[in-house]
C-alpha cells in the first residue's frame, strides 16, 4: 500500500480492509490475513493547480520501494495520483490497482446516471471521474477553492480546523446531492474520512479500493 497521503486516509483504508475481510468470513485465524506492507510516504499534497515532476518524485520512489518487496498488487490510497497511473505503472512491473477503472465499474454496476464530484483541482480539471453516459456536476470555482483549503487544513490535525473542514465539505455536498445529482463521488481520500459517517448519498473511493482488493484476494484464494 502506498499511503501517507494523508496518513488518516491510509489508516481508514487499512481498518476497513481488515474489518471487511472478517465480515466476509475470509478469516478463520490470524494466519489468514494477507501480508500487508504500508509505505507511508512524506509526500506533498497534490492539491494545487500545477503539479511538478518534483512533487511526483516521492510517489515514484515510494512505488519502487514497494515493488522491490515483490508484492502481488499495489494500492495507492490517494485519488489525484491516479491521474498519473499510466506513467507510474510503466515505472514498475507490479500491478497497480486502477481506481478510475474501479469507480467506473461501480457506477455502471449500480446504474448511477448522475454524480457530484468532490476532489482536488487536478482531479476535477483532468476529469478523472468523468465517464461517457453519466452526467457529472462539479463544484463552482469558489467551492473548489474551499474544498482545497478543507483538505489542506484537515491534514494538519487541529481539531477545530478538522471540524471546520468537515462541516464545509458537508455543506457543499448538501448543495448538490440529492437535489442535482444521484450521488456524490468523494474523489479525495480526505473527504472519505471527513464524511465517513455522514448519512449522505455518496461513494467513498476508500471503500471502492477496499472492495477491489477483497475481490482480488477472494479470486486468488480459489
Amino acid at each position: 500500500m502506498l499511503g501517507g497521503i494523508g496518513p488518516e486516509a491510509t489508516s481508514e483504508f487499512y481498518n476497513k480492509l481488515i474489518l471487511r475481510l472478517q465480515n466476509r468470513g475470509m478469516i478463520r485465524s490470524n494466519a489468514d490475513f494477507p501480508q500487508i506492507i504500508i509505505n507511508s510516504i512524506p509526500a506533498p499534497e497534490l492539491i494545487y493547480d500545477n503539479i511538478s515532476d518534483e512533487d511526483l518524485e516521492p510517489y515514484f520512489e515510494g512505488l519502487k520501494e514497494l515493488a522491490s518487496l515483490d508484492p502481488e498488487l499495489i494500492v495507492m490510497v490517494c485519488n489525484t495520483i491516479h491521474i498519473y497511473h499510466k506513467e507510474l505503472q510503466k515505472s514498475i512491473d507490479v500491478p497497480i490497482l486502477d481506481l478510475r477503472k474501479e469507480v467506473k465499474g461501480f457506477l455502471n454496476a449500480h446504474d448511477i446516471r448522475s454524480t457530484f464530484i468532490m476532489g482536488t483541482p487536478n482531479t476535477l480539471g483532468k476529469g478523472l471521474y468523468r465517464f461517457d453516459g453519466i452526467k457529472h456536476i462539479g463544484p463552482s470555482a469558489e467551492e473548489r477553492d474551499m474544498l482545497t483549503e478543507a483538505i489542506f487544513e484537515f491534514n494538519k490535525g487541529n481539531n477545530y480546523e478538522k471540524a471546520k473542514s468537515t462541516n464545509m465539505a458537508i455543506d457543499i455536498c448538501n448543495r448538490y446531492v440529492p437535489s442535482k445529482a444521484d450521488i456524490a463521488i468523494l474523489g479525495c481520500t480526505e473527504f472519505g474520512v471527513m464524511l465517513n459517517k455522514e448519512p449522505l448519498p455518496k461513494i467513498s473511493t476508500i471503500d471502492i479500493l477496499v472492495d477491489a482488493v477483497i475481490s482480488r484476494l477472494a479470486c486468488s484464494s480459489q
